[in-house]
């Protein structure tokens, strides 16, 4: 049993909320073959010993190419759910914040599962998020991102 309550493997990921100048938010569309397609933010699971926040690092220079100090932790979720290689898990997930200013994406350090299922990228305004026909993770992705911008 886990600190969670059930048998499932915790998996620890840090993901990266990041924002333009213009609060658009960078989402990766993955296309795994046995469920509809999905939105996420950048970021994955901690290697190890890893903290929360070498983990966002580490993800931010993998999937986009940026190298930059991941800001503060804006959130928390704890969904259940299949991984893309098939393990039922329970995730730890922190989200982290990041606005950049000129934001170029390179995703050319992928690996090969992610060059595979990270199919597209794109910057969501607050207003698509709403209205997208697919899914996007978090859920409250639009309400983390309205209350960030309250502040």
């Amino acid at each position: 049993m886990n600190e969670f309550g059930n048998s499932k493997r915790v998996r620890r990921a840090a993901r990266i909320i990041v924002l333009d100048r213009a609060d658009r938010v960078l989402l990766f569309r993955f296309d795994v073959a046995d469920r509809p397609p999905f939105w996420v933010t950048a970021g994955g699971e901690c290697e190890g010993h890893e903290s929360f926040e070498e983990a966002a690092r580490r993800e931010l220079f993998e999937e986009t190419g940026i190298v930059a100090e991941p800001g503060p932790q804006v959130a928390r979720t704890t969904p259940e759910f299949v991984t893309v290689e098939g393990e039922p898990i329970q995730a730890d997930e922190r989200y982290f914040l990041l606005h950049l200013d000129k934001p170029a994406i390179d995703t050319s350090r992928h690996t090969e599962l992610e060059r595979r299922v990270m199919t597209q990228h794109r910057w969501f305004t607050l207003q698509e998020l709403t209205n997208w026909p697919e899914a996007i993770f978090p859920e409250n992705l639009p309400q983390i991102i309205a209350r960030i911008r309250t502040r």
